[in-house]
């Protein structure tokens, strides 16, 4: 079937179909606005108490670290800008408190779901988990909590939130599947953090199973078997066996250096959002910080934040990781993210205009207290600094001169910084790419955003499901690419690495490794099979390999050749 696989595994149980609360907002003005935004205000009290239940579970069953999400959730219940735009509903619309809440919630999380940014793209279901949640305590709806089961089950739901998640009855609950999500949703990497089996984004899954048949979830070659027979029932058990021993032995090699059989090193760092991310991302076998996206400092507020206030941030991330390297990005904002604090102008092509570096020459208020902070900060670790969506050498000279006032400023002012900051960029345009033995000269790093990558040198929108079967990570022309930056890097004695979607999967990582790629950033989760996978291999023999795949005309081509050798490394 179609769908998503969030967390691998294969899971046998009876299916638990989680009805969907069919939730009906009044329509009709209140008569006492008084009385409306009163109603308003107990159900975000009732709420907080809610989340603050939900931190202390999660804490318990699972870590600190998880119930960060949470606490995330209660900033979102206390954000002025949800209160106030519920609060005008109220007060100057005359809405009642559940419609009033009810379009609040929706205007934000639609503003977050518009953004090409993936995981900021799903924090527009976090939003949704809270604001709900006050919709639920206004209209008085109890859901049924999946903390309550007492037998094994396989969940289906149109959707879960991650307090559903966070508080399921994990002796019961053996895997889930939903209608709708995505990979990077919280509920998603909470499946993967639990270790439970789930697909998501399947569509109508819900309406395909039946509540308290039999059931298998097999969330490796995603596949639901209703009412499976004996000898299918044989073969899935078989085949659970199977995964739980492979992971087992991922388990084994998460902490081991990333290296090949025949001696060849590469880190294998992770990719962050913020500094609550850092204990998972140790926890899971990385050795350092490929990627911090600071945009979550500028998010779902008026104001921009202060200097101070990025530092703390960013010297937090540095100290968690204990002296491993951490690369950070500058705001990457503009096209499809957007703040409240930043005026952006309506553009025909926002994704092609004022954006990320094109933006900071025009607002200094904005990247000098951010090079500020970060050049602060680089005195608590081993910290690298990268500029996103560069195009061109006089853009980097520009970004350099403006670091240099900060720097000036700081000795004026007598605040300890790091006077050597390491300065790269992230190559994600066909510009970058195609002038990067230039651009080596005058950075110390390169980090390819493959994501980006590929959608502009294929001009493919990476949003537009119609034209989807066309984003190709593994296209040829993206594979010459990426070769291109590699060895111009390597050309300078520099290093590069690779942010994208492409490193955390292990086809795409075995592409990186034959091109002599220096270090592969992934979400944390992704990172055993990746070494795994990069401690089997033989690099002569991968790096043989990815150049014949660069004579290929096609990617069908590449990927038949790329599972031949996985086959071999991996045998299986």
């Amino acid at each position: 079937m179609k769908g998503i696989i969030a967390s691998p595994g294969v899971a046998i149980a009876k299916a638990f179909v989680l009805s969907h609360v069919e939730v009906v907002i009044d329509e009709a003005l209140a008569k006492d606005t008084a009385a409306e935004v009163e109603k308003f205000r107990a159900a975000v009290a009732q709420t907080e108490d809610q989340l603050n239940n939900i931190i202390a579970i999660t804490e318990e069953r699972l870590s600190a670290n998880e119930a960060d999400v949470f606490r995330a959730h209660l900033m979102m219940l206390a954000d002025p800008m949800f209160e106030e735009t519920v609060l005008d509903k109220i007060e100057n619309s005359s809405y009642n408190a559940g419609k009033a809440v009810s379009e609040a919630t929706a205007e934000v999380a639609a503003m977050l779901a518009s953004l090409d940014d993936e995981y900021l793209k799903e924090r527009a279901a976090d939003i949704k988990d809270v604001g709900g949640r006050v919709l639920d305590n206004i209209l008085g709806i109890v859901r049924t909590s999946l903390s309550d089961l007492n037998e094994p089950v396989v969940v289906f739901a149109n959707d879960l939130t991650p307090s559903d998640t966070a508080t399921m009855n994990l002796d019961y609950v053996k895997g889930f599947a939903t209608d709708i999500g995505g990979r990077t949703s919280h509920t998603s990497i909470l499946a993967r953090i639990i270790g439970i089996p789930a697909i998501v984004g399947t569509g109508d899954i819900t309406s395909r199973v039946k509540h308290g048949e039999t059931v298998v979830l097999d969330a490796v070659d995603c596949e639901v078997i209703s009412n499976p027979s004996s000898e299918e029932l044989a073969v899935y058990e078989a085949k659970l066996e199977k995964y739980l021993e492979e992971k087992r032995e991922l388990e084994k090699v998460r902490f081991l250096p990333a290296e090949t059989l025949d001696g060849h090193h590469v880190e294998v760092v992770a990719n962050i959002a913020s500094p609550a991310d850092v204990k998972g991302a140790v926890e899971g076998g990385a050795e350092g910080c490929g990627l911090f996206r600071t945009e979550f400092l500028y998010m779902n507020r008026p104001d921009l934040p202060s200097e101070d206030e990025q530092f703390e941030a960013y010297k937090s991330v540095l100290v968690g990781m204990e002296g491993k390297p951490v690369v950070i990005r500058t705001l990457d904002i503009g096209g499809d993210k957007a703040a409240e604090s930043i005026q952006f102008p309506a553009e025909m092509n926002p994704f092609l205009g004022w954006r990320a570096i094109r933006m900071y020459f025009d607002r200094l208020d904005i990247i000098k207290p951010q090079l500020r902070a970060l050049l602060r900060a680089g005195i608590y670790g081993k910290l690298h600094v990268m500029f996103p969506m560069v195009i061109s050498a006089e853009e980097i000279y520009k970004m350099k001169d403006i670091l240099e006032e900060c720097k000036a400023e700081l000795r004026a002012e007598g605040v300890e910084f790091d006077e050597n900051l390491s300065i790269g960029i992230m190559v994600e345009t066909p510009a970058a790419a195609l002038n990067a033995h230039l651009l080596a000269e005058i950075v110390e790093f390169f980090s390819i955003g493959t994501n980006d990558l590929t959608q502009y040198v294929l001009a493919v929108d990476r949003g537009n499901e119609m034209i989807a079967d066309l984003y190709q990570p593994l296209h040829p022309a993206v594979i010459r690419a990426m070769k291109m930056v590699i060895e111009a890097s390597h050309a300078s004695g520099k290093w590069s690495g690779v942010c994208g979607e492409t490193a955390g999967d292990v086809k795409g990582a075995l592409v990186l490794l034959g091109l002599g790629l220096d270090e592969f950033s992934m979400s944390a989760g992704s990172i055993p099979a990746v070494k795994n996978m990069i401690r089997k291999a033989n690099y002569a023999e991968v790096k043989k390999g990815i150049e014949e795949c660069l004579t290929m005309y096609t990617t069908e081509e590449v990927n038949a050749k790329l599972d031949e050798m996985l086959k071999d490394i991996l045998g299986k």
